[in-house]
């Protein structure tokens, strides 16, 4: 979940529970898959719509929400989960000759509640540790590696582009001057270059938000895996299988919206309906939920498909 404001939460809690679950439609002997594991809120809530038959493919690239899971759920045989990227998600599904019979995907986008509470991780501005950012620590580079070698347009560029901070360029020079008195090694130091350079920010809002967020975008490649991953549930999703997804900023929610309205023009998907937005109580529960936005379709029966294998209601047409 974006870490937008000041206030902190001590546990995880899954954001859109239900709306997601009403858009899946879980079917009790389908196969689905949570894109995006966390702490498995929605994974539990899926397993619990499951019949004996049905089947959950988590993935996550944190080796600590692999672990949660694992420990979760040692004895559920409806479960499996695997270390690796949604931008994988039609080869892992292929592995297990699912190819056109999953019959709902889950994202749930951004950085988890854990993931910004462990200061090690270097994803928060308000505690200090390591400035790493990746959500994968065994590959890829650090935000501090990225900051000490990058020049300071590219630096500009990804704060302007990931974060949409309007005060890219003052920002990225005060980076540039400071990593020359001292290498730039950990969260607080960090957001208080950016908070020294920042003129002015949203009331609620710490100077750093969209530069950390940028930087976090951009060291795990979250916009392109993003698309990769929408592409690859056409391939995944039998006909009238179902595609959810919760975004927390504008830039993911304009690539999925502009997702399923291309593929609603190609005659490939069906929106479920305008966005939804979580309802005040959950906002005032959980701060952090204040920026979700759910989006979801359905896959249409491809040209030549003899029936709908993901979410037949009996006594139906195909």
């Amino acid at each position: 979940m974006p870490e937008g404001v000041i206030e902190q939460t001590d546990a995880h809690q899954p954001v859109m529970l239900q709306e997601a679950m009403e858009w899946l439609a879980v079917q009790p002997e389908g196969i689905y898959l949570d894109a995006t594991f966390g702490r498995g809120g929605h994974a539990e809530a899926i397993l619990e719509r499951l019949g004996p038959h049905g089947r959950l493919l988590a993935l996550d690239k944190d080796p600590q929400a692999v672990a949660a899971a694992e420990r979760k759920f040692a004895t559920e045989r409806r479960f499996e989960v695997m270390r690796g990227s949604f931008a994988m998600l039609g080869a892992y599904v292929e592995q297990r000759g699912w190819r056109g019979k999953v019959s709902g995907v889950l994202f749930d986008l951004g950085v988890s509640s854990p993931q910004l509470e462990d200061a090690k991780r270097g994803f928060s501005f308000l505690r200090d540790g390591p400035l790493d950012m990746r959500m994968d620590p065994d590959s890829g580079v650090s935000a501090a590696s990225f900051l000490a070698k990058a020049k300071e347009n590219e630096i500009a560029d990804v704060l302007y582009q990931y974060g949409e901070e309007r005060y890219a360029r003052r920002i990225a020079r005060a980076i540039v001057h400071a990593r020359k008195q001292a290498p730039i090694t950990h969260t607080l130091q960090l957001a208080g270059i950016v908070s020294r350079a920042h003129p002015r920010w949203e009331r609620g809002q710490h100077p750093a938000t969209k530069s950390f967020q940028a930087l976090r975008i951009f060291i795990n490649q979250e916009l392109s895996e993003l698309e990769s991953g929408l592409t690859q549930c056409l391939d995944v999703l039998a006909p009238r299988g179902r595609l959810a997804v919760i975004s927390f900023h504008s830039l993911e929610d304009r690539i999925v919206k502009r997702f399923i309205r291309d593929q609603a023009r190609a005659r490939a998907l069906k929106s479920l309906g305008k966005a939804r937005r979580p309802a005040r109580a959950e906002i005032i529960a959980n701060p952090r939920a204040r920026s979700a936005v759910l989006r979801g379709a359905e896959r249409l029966r491809q040209p030549g498909t003899a029936q709908c294998r993901g979410r037949q209601d009996a006594g139906s047409d195909p």
